[in-house]
């Protein structure tokens, strides 16, 4: 019953804050639409910016989800971490992330970087870039600073684009300096 009624206010909360956006989903219609009372939405969520944080986190395990995909289209796992960092970026294009994930998430929860699931993220892009120092792929550099630039990088790429006038235009720029940037770290060029 309670996973239900989780998986009720959060899929409620994820339309309203898509369509609306944050400070206009109201927590009575959007307790309403799942057939659940205000109390449900405290008593599994603490408020409304609780219920929030759930949405983002699971909109965030979809997104990880999604990078691994894009990951496993690659030839090699140089490809496959671009490939990732790429999709990324390409995410913030889609109007439910940008408006949840990249701007009312921020605005509401403060830094992305800080955010819990992030430090998951950074892990895995550190052990992902130490794999590449240990075949020869990357330089010997140390493993966390350049997972915190290379994370940071998309990050602000996908914030530039959801934020921008023109997001299709930001896009081709932010990935090819994407690209650039973490050319960089590669021992031979190519």
């Amino acid at each position: 019953m309670v996973e239900e009624t989780r998986a009720k206010l959060i899929r409620a909360a994820r339309t309203a804050f898509a369509a609306k956006g944050y400070a206009a989903a109201s927590m009575d219609d959007l307790t309403a639409e799942a057939g659940l009372t205000r109390g449900a939405l405290y008593h599994n969520f603490g408020d409304k910016k609780g219920l929030l944080q759930a949405v983002i986190d699971q909109i965030d395990a979809e997104m990880l989800v999604r990078m691994r995909v894009a990951h496993g289209q690659a030839a090699t796992a140089w490809e496959g971490f671009l490939n990732e960092g790429v999709a990324y970026i390409e995410m913030s294009l889609e109007p439910e992330i940008q408006r949840i994930m990249l701007l009312d998430g921020p605005a509401v929860l403060g830094d992305p970087s800080q955010w819990p699931n992030q430090t998951a993220c950074l892990r895995t892009t550190t052990q992902a870039i130490q794999r590449l120092i240990d075949d020869g792929t990357v330089k010997p550099v140390d493993a966390e600073a350049a997972a915190r630039l290379i994370n940071g990088a998309a990050l602000n790429a996908a914030l530039w684009i959801a934020a921008a006038d023109d997001p299709r235009a930001v896009l081709t720029k932010a990935v090819e300096a994407f690209r650039q940037l973490a050319a960089g770290l590669l021992r031979t060029a190519g």
